[in-house]
Formats: C-alpha cells, structure tokens, sequence
C-alpha cells in the first residue's frame, strides 16, 4: 500500500493543512460547495494552499455549480485540481481541462455500477471518485459491484472511511487511492490532527 495515493479532504484550518502535508498526504481538499459545516472561501483555501508544498495537489470541491463560477472560484482559490461531486457532465471535465486544471469527478457508488459500459469509458479516460449515496456522511456502501467489475482507470475510494478500516478496504477493493473526510474529525467538520496522521499512516503501509 505504499504507493496509495490519500487525499484528506474538508480541511479548514492550518493545522489541519500542515497535520496532512506533515504525515504524506498526496492531496489536501477544500470544500467550496455552499452550506457545509467543510465550506470555505477562495481566500481562505489560497491562504491555506500556499503552506503546501508543489508535490501536493491542493483540490477544490464543487457540488452541481455553474461552470463558469467553478473555475472562477478555482482560479481564486489558487488550487491545482478540480473535483466535481454532482450531476456535472464530462463536457465540464472536459472545460475544465481546458482551463488548466487536474480533474477529479466523484459518483456514488451504486451510480456508477449503474452507468452503460460505454459512458463508464467516458469517464475512465479521467480520475474518478466512488463514494457512498450522501458524501461527507462517513458513511459506507456495498462494494460487491465494485470489486467484481473495478473502474478500469484511476480511481479513489471514499465513504466511510476510517483509520481502522481504510488499510483492509484498500487490500479488498485495491483502488489506486482513497479520500477521506468525516473519518479524520472529531466532530462534523472539525478535523483531528492525530486521527489525520493515523489515516494517513494506515493507508500508506
């Protein structure tokens, strides 16, 4: 598991920033979707962006946003990846892209499973995020469909994730990283800073 790529995701303060960058995080993420206990603003995610290093991708998290107001929002907040966690389309991947941005575009899981084989394709050319039905939960999901038929790209799993769990999911499912939030804090959208290290530890024996 030590080349599993981690992303902590929903950081708001720059201890946590620091706690993610300190133990190994690939990614850290900044939740921009409105009305969150995670939501940040642009100023604050740059603010906090430029204590990371250039080997870790700062990521910004849009909920079904309007295109334009996602990547001016992005460009505001200095993040280097984009990750759409809605109903956006590929043609917004696609724009994104365009604009210079990495990209990450997360689906629940039985959404995904779901999909025709040939819109799967679409997506597997890109990064792709499977989480549970309702993101941020901490909650899990059946992943019988997705370890008998795995994204043939890159893909991270989230949902549910903990430091007790995230070692034997990733020896289960074998996704090439995982994402996490609600399983780092201590109360909703308060991050732990030890529970951050741990995570970041376990995934990455």
């Amino acid at each position: 598991m030590a080349d599993t790529y981690v992303k902590i995701c929903g950081l708001r303060t720059p201890e946590a920033v620091a706690a993610a960058v300190d133990a190994g995080a690939d990614a850290v993420g900044f939740v921009f979707a409105p009305g969150g206990p995670r939501t940040v603003s642009a100023t604050l995610a740059r603010s906090l962006g430029e204590a990371v290093p250039a080997g870790v991708e700062t990521v910004g998290v849009f909920r079904n946003q309007p295109i334009g107001e996602v990547i001016e929002t992005a460009r505001a907040a200095a993040v280097t990846t984009v990750q759409l966690h809605g109903d956006e389309p590929l043609a917004d991947i696609r724009m994104l892209e365009g604009a210079g941005f990495r990209t990450l575009r997360a689906f629940s899981a039985d959404a995904y499973s779901a999909l025709p084989a040939d819109e799967k394709a679409g997506w597997e050319t890109g990064r792709i995020l499977l989480d549970a039905v309702e993101p941020g939960a901490g909650v899990t999901f059946d992943a019988s469909a997705i370890q008998a038929q795995p994204p043939r790209g890159f893909w991270l799993l989230a949902g549910g994730l903990t430091p007790a769990n995230v070692g034997t999911l990733i020896a289960t499912l074998r996704p090439n990283g995982v994402d996490v939030s609600s399983g780092v804090e201590s109360s909703r959208g308060v991050k732990d800073i030890g529970l951050i290290r741990d995570f970041v530890h376990a995934a990455k024996m």
